[in-house]
């Protein structure tokens, strides 16, 4: 059973990006007084959850009119533990809350990355999910990497979908060139989000998934990549490999997923290639979910929608899945994103400064009223 969380802001961190105005975590159990932005914070069971300040990377090519990327979320150790968090974009377009359990697992293997920046002109976040399996070396790289190499390529913004498949393939080669003299074999799945003004990217290695609700609609953007996929058993035979029953449809009777990062003894077969999706996102587009396999072997896509849809907050639907997927029996690490798309309030009302969601309902309240007193009069 998960422990009753204490809940604590920090003092928000003054950028040059100044896109978000309030942002706060949970931890289990800890209380403490508000502290810095940089001040590691340490838990019972060994957790430790470490704030970083910006990350000023050193542009080197596609533009020089690019900002800051700014980590959205805090380091987390092996252990894992429990841990949530939640922002507002202070134009009132975008939220986003995730949460991350070890559940019933003996050590953490999922990661999860979100970052911001603008590039000419343009605000871009990105969301990544990353289930490790063999260890967590993989998974974490991929945190440490896999964005950074992104938004360094060249046709970032030119040929995104380009620049997002090469950038799967070198951040693969980088690990496996580190791993190469060891007797290591970890590999991570990736299911990562690029959203570049109102178009959407998505793209997906190995069986963490991304959905969207589009009027309700559960709408999967990502297949997981399974051994028994006909197309993917084709292409892992075709290479001179097998998939074997044992328990389920393994890669060699060893790997239950047909593409990963890592992986060496099985990289002729388990390819990094990353499926891509992209789309418009219109007023009809609700949210977005991102989760590792943790939460999708026990939630359907549509429990998952509904369950988010009935929380105002991002960083609650977040929780309620990952304890939803918990309760129902799920065996692994859970790790979830959620990104709500905000069209009507803000653009209606103007309210891009007011993140706290109880003053802008506060404020439409407002609105509404001196509407109707106008109209009666």
């Amino acid at each position: 059973m998960l422990r009753k969380a204490t809940t604590f802001s920090l003092l928000p961190h003054i950028s040059p990006l100044s896109c978000l105005s309030h942002f706060c975590f949970l931890v289990a159990p800890y209380s403490a007084p508000i502290l810095p932005f940089s001040t590691p914070i340490a838990g019972l069971d060994g957790m430790q959850l470490q704030y970083q300040e910006c990350d000023f990377l050193g542009w080197t090519c596609a533009s020089e009119n690019r900002r800051p990327v700014v980590d959205k979320h805090p380091e987390k150790n092996e252990d894992g533990g429990y841990a949530s968090g939640g922002w507002k974009s202070d134009d009132g377009k975008l939220s986003w809350g995730y949460s991350s359990i070890r559940g019933k697992r003996a050590t953490m293997e999922d990661f999860f990355d979100i970052k911001m920046s603008k590039v000419d002109g343009q605000t871009v976040c990105l969301f990544g999910i990353f289930d490790g399996h063999g260890g967590s070396r993989a998974a974490e790289f991929l945190k440490d990497h896999l964005f950074e190499n992104l938004m360094k390529h060249p046709k970032f913004l030119m040929d995104t979908k380009v620049a997002i498949s090469e950038t799967y393939q070198r951040t693969d080669a980088e690990f496996l060139s580190l791993e190469k003299e060891t007797s290591r074999d970890d590999g991570s799945t990736a299911s990562t989000a690029l959203l570049v003004g109102n178009h959407l990217y998505v793209a997906n290695v190995g069986d963490s998934r991304a959905i969207i609700s589009k009027g309700g609609e559960a709408i999967p953007l990502s297949e997981d990549h399974k051994p028994n996929r006909t197309d993917e058993r084709r292409r892992i035979e075709k290479a001179g490999g097998v998939v074997m029953w044992a328990g389920t449809w393994r890669v060699g009777g060893v790997l239950a997923m047909s593409r990963a990062f890592g992986n060496k003894m099985l990289k002729q077969f388990v390819v990094a290639d990353p499926d891509i999706q992209d789309l418009e996102v219109d007023k009809d587009v609700e949210l977005l979910i991102l989760a590792s396999d943790g939460l999708w072997d026990v939630v359907r896509n549509e429990d998952a929608v509904l369950v988010a849809g009935k929380e105002e907050e991002p960083e609650a639907a977040a929780r309620k899945l990952t304890e939803a997927a918990f309760t129902r029996g799920s065996a692994d690490n859970i790790t979830c994103i959620v990104v709500k798309f905000h069209h009507d309030d803000a653009e209606k009302y103007g309210l891009c400064a007011v993140s706290n969601p109880l003053q802008r309902s506060d404020i439409l309240r407002g609105y509404e009223a001196i509407a109707n007193m106008k109209i009666k009069g």
